[in-house]
């Protein structure tokens, strides 16, 4: 974080005075390493058992990721004419409620058996089914809409998804997809779980324009547009601290210790993406 804000300083012409406090706190933090503690070790569990352990506390409120997505994905899909909607890594339905909330006809997939029980609890009148994002179990240009929310960073590679989205899009259909910012990724958006009580991460990958462009654009799918939700220095971090908080939280809680340098890092960065899709019509 520190390394980071050194970074914007000297691209954005900051003064000594601010640099001078960086560094300051960089030896502060040095000479407080007993404060800090031990690297702590962790687990990369697979994608499953990642999500079994995360899918209990998945809507729970510390999840920030909802506030900064939803209003961008919801802004397209609320546009939208009723119609047949697949909602790919549909997690615990909080998209599919709002598609059938809005007379859409839903089916929801996602590979993972745990948050599938917890959709089919949260939301009535949704076509489940389990199934990969990359042989989707839904039949050749069946659903108008797609909708895929915060799960390609689990990928590493788009090409066959971006694939299925177009085999299961009627022609004129949308997608919509979004993602977890490679800058956040960077950051260390990294989901925090527990398996059996170790600590661990579920890995998320840094997926660049390219990355979702190239694949898209070889589907046939067409881009109708692009939106980078960004932070502000009002919603970064918490209150100042002067020890970490629990690992959990790490590396947000640990902004919490240097404050002015976690806001100069990530002020008027970009959080998520949000791309808009169109399948060709005839």
């Amino acid at each position: 974080m520190e390394g980071l804000a050194l970074l914007r300083a000297f691209g954005e012409g900051r003064d000594q005075t601010f640099v001078d406090a960086r560094l300051a706190e960089v030896r502060r933090l040095l000479d407080a390493r007993e404060a800090v503690g031990l690297p702590v070790e962790v687990e990369h569990p697979d994608l499953l058992a990642g999500y079994r352990a995360w899918a209990p506390a998945y809507d729970s409120p510390d999840n920030a990721a909802f506030a900064v997505e939803e209003p961008h994905v919801w802004a397209i899909l609320d546009g939208l004419p009723a119609g047949q909607v697949l909602d790919a890594a549909c997690g615990t339905g909080r998209h599919c409620a709002r598609l059938a909330a809005r007379g859409h006809s839903v089916i929801g997939v996602d590979a993972s058996a745990d948050m599938l029980s917890r959709a089919r609890i949260n939301v009535s009148g949704v076509d489940f089914r389990e199934g990969d994002l990359e042989a989707l179990p839904v039949d050749d240009g069946a659903v108008d809409v797609v909708v895929c929310a915060l799960a390609l960073a689990h990928l590493t590679d788009l090409a066959p998804v971006y694939a299925e989205f177009a085999r299961v899009l009627r022609a004129g259909g949308h997608l919509v997809v979004s993602d977890v910012h490679p800058e956040a990724v960077l950051r260390g958006s990294q989901p925090a779980v527990r398996i059996d009580g170790r600590p661990a991460r579920i890995r998320n990958y840094r997926h660049h324009a390219a990355d979702h462009l190239g694949p898209a654009l070889q589907a046939g799918l067409q881009v109708a547009g692009c939106v980078e939700p960004r932070l502000s220095a009002g919603s970064i971090g918490t209150p100042p601290a002067e020890e970490p908080g629990p690992w959990e939280t790490w590396p947000w809680s640990l902004a919490a210790m240097v404050p002015e340098a976690a806001a100069a890092a990530s002020d008027g960065e970009p959080a998520m993406v949000i791309w808009h899709y169109r399948a060709p019509t005839p």
